[in-house]
Parts: structure tokens; sequence; C-alpha cells
């Protein structure tokens, strides 16, 4: 399985710091050994799944879609007004 990356997943992922990237990561790899962990959206959303975690205390969302054998990480971020911002856009 290999693990892809949208322009906007890069983006937002360059600013975080080291720690935050460790835990993104173990959470990357908990998705990839199980990609059903996360949630599937209904009507346009149809297809990606959503996983939600939290750094320090801030929760956050990682929207990602199986294609094919391929992991694509669609997206990340806080979780007030995720979906209207940034996640209708991006797809």
């Amino acid at each position: 399985m290999k693990i892809l990356q949208s322009r906007s997943f890069e983006r937002k992922v360059k600013k975080f710091g080291k720690q935050e990237k460790k835990v993104l990561d173990k959470q990357i790899l908990k998705i990839a050994e199980n990609p059903s962990v996360g949630i599937e959206k209904k009507g346009d959303l149809r297809g990606v799944y959503v996983h939600k975690f939290k750094i320090r205390s801030i929760q956050y969302l990682l929207s990602y879609r199986l294609i094919r054998d391929d992991l694509e990480l669609i997206m990340i971020g806080q979780h007030e007004n995720y979906y209207r911002d940034f996640l209708k856009k991006s797809l």
C-alpha cells in the first residue's frame, strides 16, 4: 500500500512541529493498518473517510480515501468548520 498526499495536506503538515508530526505519523500508520478506523461520510463526500484524533488538547480531523490499494491523505485540520471550509473545496 502506497500512501499519497494531496497538496493541501502537505502544506498543512509543513506547519506542524516535531512532536505534532510524530503523533500524526502514528495516526497515519494506524489508518494504513486498518482503513476502516475512520467514519465514512455520506452525500457529496461519499467514499471519503474521516479519522478524529487529538494533538495536545486540540482535536484534528484527517480525511482520506482508498484508491485501489493506495491510501490518499486528502486534508487535515481542526474540527471547527472543517467540512465547510476545507474538505468540500478540496474534492
